[in-house]
């Protein structure tokens, strides 16, 4: 249906678009790029729905307030890894050097965030394939393999055919994230749902786990601020 602007200051774009499910007027900001998209019904006019939104201004400015711009890696810039910052910097050796406080890149080849980028999945491959195999283990399941991807809308999947899908950005977060997780999704290969047993699963391989979900509602969108590629 196009673009409307917001009027005010600063100006909002907001995209409408219809939708023969819709039942309501709905309202989403995306956490990733600050975008305001409005879903109207088919038979809604248009008129109603811009009326909706200057309704829902104040709600909207103040989602908007809460989005995290994107960052893009250079050297010289600070970027989480398991929950800590690191500065970037650089290094005349070959491979990429972690420290408590910097990860420093080889000088030269490949940009600063396709070779974090690199780095990072590696790094959480292991972390994932380890934490994976421990609670597993305690909870007397097999799964069939690990797959890291950059998904926006989950942080990890288990598929019927024991499949663990996990998003390498939580290597940025801190560990315990990681392995609260790994070991949520783990607790699927028994409970493909969430149900009180789902649940009781998750806590008996993990334990209390309240912390580490409030710390992924939270501060999650902060993962996927950062841009990897030119």
């Amino acid at each position: 249906m196009g673009q409307h602007i917001l009027s005010g200051n600063p100006p909002v774009p907001v995209v409408l678009r219809r939708s023969a499910r819709a039942r309501r007027f709905t309202l989403r900001v995306s956490r990733l790029d600050g975008r305001v998209t409005l879903t109207l019904p088919t038979a809604a006019s248009e008129r109603e729905g811009l009326a909706f939104v200057r309704e829902k201004e104040g709600w909207i400015r103040s989602q908007l307030e809460q989005h995290v711009p994107t960052q893009t890696l250079a050297v010289g810039g600070v970027v989480p890894f398991e929950g800590r910052p690191r500065r970037i910097s650089v290094t005349d050796g070959a491979r990429v050097v972690l420290t408590d406080n910097e990860i420093a890149l080889p000088r030269g080849g490949q940009n600063a965030g396709a070779r974090i980028k690199g780095f990072f999945r590696e790094r959480a491959r292991s972390r994932f394939a380890e934490a994976a195999h421990h609670y597993a283990g305690r909870l007397d399941r097999a799964y069939s393999a690990i797959l890291l991807k950059d998904t926006r809308s989950r942080w990890g999947s288990c598929t019927h055919d024991g499949k663990l899908m996990f998003s390498w950005r939580l290597i940025m977060a801190p560990p315990d994230v990681l392995n609260y997780v790994a070991a949520h999704e783990v607790a699927h290969l028994q409970h493909m749902d969430h149900s009180a047993a789902f649940w009781g699963a998750v806590e008996k391989i993990y334990g209390p786990c309240a912390k580490q979900r409030e710390w992924l509602r939270r501060d999650g969108a902060k993962l996927h601020a950062f841009r990897f590629e030119d």
